[in-house]
């Protein structure tokens, strides 16, 4: 039988993850609201009795990644180890994520912020929070690899940050468009190298 058009009794994490990898694979301004209801199995009443429109569906998509990936990027940079190693980790997790995954391609919170940040205020919103928590952690690694002596005390723990998150998205950026992963490997080297010398 068909879901079309079912009352609002189903599960709506799981509506916002399916709907998560039809955006993902055809981006927004490439997804109808038939991909959206042929993937969800909702009917176009249901859909937006939920969630509103397109755009507010997206919306919580791109929400939802965000706190289920800085999440993710939080632990692999406060987990035991040496800060080379976490630093290292992190890295190797986003070369996996974008060469390996079975995910669409790519990061979709910089696919996200790329398509839709400037016509869209609350992705840009959601696109800054991100980085900005991202950026608060890592300056907190580097701060401790300054302490402890892993890093050269030449520069501060908010540039090396900086340093190390402009590579980071530069490299989702490259990985995504070329999907060269010998280049990506380079890249990777050459950011730790920047930080920790050859």
């Amino acid at each position: 039988m068909s879901k079309r058009g079912r009352p609002r009794d189903f599960d709506y994490t799981s509506i916002v993850d399916v709907a998560m990898k039809t955006f993902w694979t055809k981006g927004y301004n490439g997804c109808s609201t038939h991909d959206l209801c042929s993937d969800t199995g909702l009917g176009k009443g249901s859909l937006y009795n939920t969630f509103g429109s397109k755009q507010d569906l997206y919306q919580a998509v791109v929400e939802h990644y965000h706190e289920t990936g800085i999440r993710e990027q939080q632990a692999l940079l406060d987990s035991p180890g040496s800060v080379k190693e976490r630093l290292q980790n992190f890295l190797t997790w986003a070369l996996v994520e974008d060469f390996e995954s079975t995910n669409p391609k790519g990061c979709l919170l910089i696919n996200a912020g790329l398509e839709r940040a400037k016509d869209d205020p609350k992705i840009e919103e959601i696109f800054s929070r991100h980085v900005e928590l991202l950026k608060q952690t890592m300056e907190k690694v580097m701060e401790e690899g300054l302490r402890t002596g892993e890093i050269s005390k030449k520069r501060t723990a908010v540039d090396l940050a900086s340093l190390f998150l402009s590579s980071y998205y530069g490299f989702r950026v490259l990985n995504t468009s070329t999907q060269n992963r010998t280049l990506a490997e380079q890249i990777m080297n050459g950011t730790m190298e920047s930080i920790f010398g050859a």
